[in-house]
């Protein structure tokens, strides 16, 4: 694959050990333990399944399982404001605001990538 895949890859991967930093302070109390193991599942499942779309056996197993990913980092961003609205982290702003940033903008990628892939399926059928 080429080198924007690459990076795209490495974001997702700092996405989610930004994520695994925020444990310790979430698991403290039932609501931060549920909404954290919530945050970890989808965050991680979105990193998971682009590369699995990477390795996509065709253009429409690419776009399905890249519309997983923007499906799980939607999922995650959701998460991650409520952490944000809920004032559950007060020491790790920075990260919070990375992990809002940086979400939103794999999931814009992601849904421009889908796009992309759905228009040139569009264009070799006609």
């Amino acid at each position: 694959m080429g080198r924007f895949s690459d990076d795209l890859s490495d974001r997702f991967m700092v996405l989610v050990v930004n994520i695994i930093k925020l444990e310790k302070q979430l698991c403290k109390t039932y609501s931060g333990r549920h909404i954290y193991g919530q945050l970890f599942r989808a965050g991680t499942s979105s990193g998971a399944n682009y590369e699995e779309a990477r390795a996509g056996e065709s253009r429409a197993d690419f776009i399905h399982k890249m519309q997983i990913v923007l499906k799980e980092l939607r999922e995650s961003h959701f998460w991650i404001n409520l952490i944000q609205a809920a004032k559950l982290i007060t020491s790790d702003d920075e990260v919070l605001i990375f992990l809002i940033k940086e979400s939103k903008e794999l999931s814009n990628i992601t849904a421009k990538s889908i796009l992309t892939a759905k228009s040139k399926i569009a264009k070799t059928s006609n």
